[in-house]
C-alpha cells in the first residue's frame, strides 16, 4: 500500500489540461498528485489540441498515420511521467492514450485505468498484452447516448479487459459524449481503491 502516487488524467480531442484539471481534482486520491499532460496537435477547426487526428469519423479504424500519432503521443506522454506509483486515465481521445500505456514498460507502476468515453484504438495489441500483465482494476464510463462513440464501441474495450481477468467497474449512463457528474462518487470509490493497491 502506497500513501503517494500520481494521478495521471489526458484531455479528449479539442480539449487542454486546464480542461482536465478541474475534474482530476474531484478524483485525485488523498496524498497524490495531479498530472495532466497537454497533446501537441492542435485542431486544425474546433481549437483545442488533440492526441491524434482524424478526418473520417470515430467508429472507423484509424488510418495508418493516425496510429503513429497515437504512438508518439503514448510515447510523449510516458516521458513526462514523475516516479512512483500511477493512476492513468482519461476522457475521449485521452482514454485511448492511457489505455495503450500498457503495452510499454511503464504498465508495471500503474495501480489502474480510468476510461471514460473512449474506446481502444489498439484492440488486437491490447488483446495480446493484457493475458501477460497482473491485473488491475479498471473503472469504466459511458453514455448510451453518445453521439461520437457509440456504446457498442466502447464496451468492447471494457470485454478485452473482463476476457483478460482484469476486474472492470462499470458505470453506464443515459448521457451523451460526458463525464456523468451524478456517478463521481462511484468513481472517486474505484480510484481510491486503485491507489490503495498501489
Amino acid at each position: 500500500m502506497s500513501d503517494t502516487g500520481t494521478l495521471v488524467m489526458l484531455h479528449g480531442m479539442t480539449g487542454d489540461s486546464a480542461k482536465m484539471q478541474p475534474l482530476a481534482e474531484r478524483l485525485v486520491p488523498s496524498g497524490w498528485q495531479i498530472l495532466c499532460p497537454q497533446a501537441e496537435a492542435e485542431h486544425p477547426t474546433l481549437g483545442g489540441f488533440a492526441w491524434w487526428l482524424r478526418s473520417d469519423s470515430a467508429t472507423e479504424p484509424l488510418s495508418a498515420e493516425a496510429q503513429l500519432q497515437v504512438v508518439a503521443s503514448v510515447q510523449r506522454v510516458i516521458s513526462e511521467l514523475p516516479a512512483g506509483p500511477l493512476i492513468v486515465g482519461g476522457f475521449s481521445q485521452g482514454g485511448a492514450i492511457s489505455s495503450a500505456m500498457l503495452e510499454y514498460e511503464v504498465q508495471n507502476r500503474i495501480a489502474g485505468l480510468v476510461l471514460i468515453g473512449t474506446k481502444t484504438t489498439r484492440p488486437d495489441e491490447l488483446t495480446a498484452a493484457l493475458p501477460f500483465l497482473r491485473p488491475r482494476e479498471v473503472v469504466w464510463m459511458h453514455g448510451s447516448r453518445d453521439h461520437l462513440l457509440p456504446l457498442a464501441q466502447a464496451e468492447e474495450h471494457a470485454e478485452i479487459f473482463e476476457a483478460a481477468g482484469w476486474p472492470v467497474t462499470r458505470l453506464a449512463h443515459e448521457k451523451g459524449h460526458m463525464v456523468n457528474l451524478n456517478q463521481i462518487a462511484e468513481l472517486q470509490a474505484a480510484i481510491q481503491r486503485m491507489a490503495d493497491s498501489a
